[in-house]
């Protein structure tokens, strides 16, 4: 059964105009410097009987949820995660999905199972292991976005790119060739997240964090991106 880590079942914030429950999945093979959700990195852990519990509660809010948002961890991470998809939409959900891309072939597969999905871009593709601290993670993130925008164009899927920024990860000019490369893709809504301290291993992050100037965020919407603050 799919590896529970954590469960919301109501959020009004991890599907843009949905009510969703939220299921973290325990594991991630990244180590983000600005990661909040630490305690879901490794696959050791959980939530007992994780899985009986969330589909328990689904079974009770049907016609209260429009649907339910896979998060982590990286939930593509998870051998079980196809069969929970089709589980929660056999109970009349639409199905979300959080990812950073990490397994291109993966994601491919469950792509056409998704009504949505939140992608985490960590930098320009070529700078990904700043904040991954893991080599050539940039290469399968590029790979899964392409694979993300051709489900837009077959499927009509819904799909959410965003940003967390930090000062010390992002300098203005990579951030800025960031958002010409993305409206080069034909992507025309950007969403930058802010920092959030809270449980990150980081403190020196913390200490020196500070959000995007107006200047930069001039800067970027000069890429032709409609940008949205979070």
């Amino acid at each position: 059964m799919l590896k529970v880590g954590g469960f919301t079942p109501l959020s009004t914030s991890d599907w843009p105009g949905n009510l969703a429950a939220v299921v973290f999945v325990q594991g991630c093979p990244w180590r983000c410097h600005y990661c909040h959700n630490v305690d879901l990195q490794g696959r050791e852990g959980g939530m007992p009987a994780g899985w009986q519990h969330v589909v328990g509660t689904l079974a009770r809010r049907k016609g209260l949820l429009d649907g339910v948002v896979f998060s982590g961890g990286e939930p593509t991470l998870d051998p079980e995660l196809v069969d929970a998809i089709e589980t929660v939409r056999s109970m009349g959900f639409k199905a979300g999905l959080h990812t950073a891309g990490i397994y291109p072939d993966k994601l491919e597969k469950v792509l056409p199972l998704l009504d949505w999905v939140g992608f985490d871009i960590k930098a320009n593709f070529a700078d990904y292991e700043a904040v991954t601290d893991m080599p050539r993670s940039g290469l399968p993130a590029w790979r899964s976005l392409q694979s993300a925008l051709q489900a837009v164009k077959r499927q009509n899927l819904g799909l959410e790119i965003r940003t967390t920024y930090h000062p010390d990860l992002h300098s203005d000019d990579q951030l800025v060739a960031l958002a010409d490369s993305l409206a080069h893709l034909g992507i025309q809504h950007w969403v930058i997240q802010q920092f959030r301290p809270a449980h990150t291993q980081h403190a020196d992050l913390t200490a020196t964090w500070a959000p995007p100037s107006a200047q930069l965020m001039q800067r970027l919407r000069d890429a032709g991106l409609a940008l949205e603050l979070r």
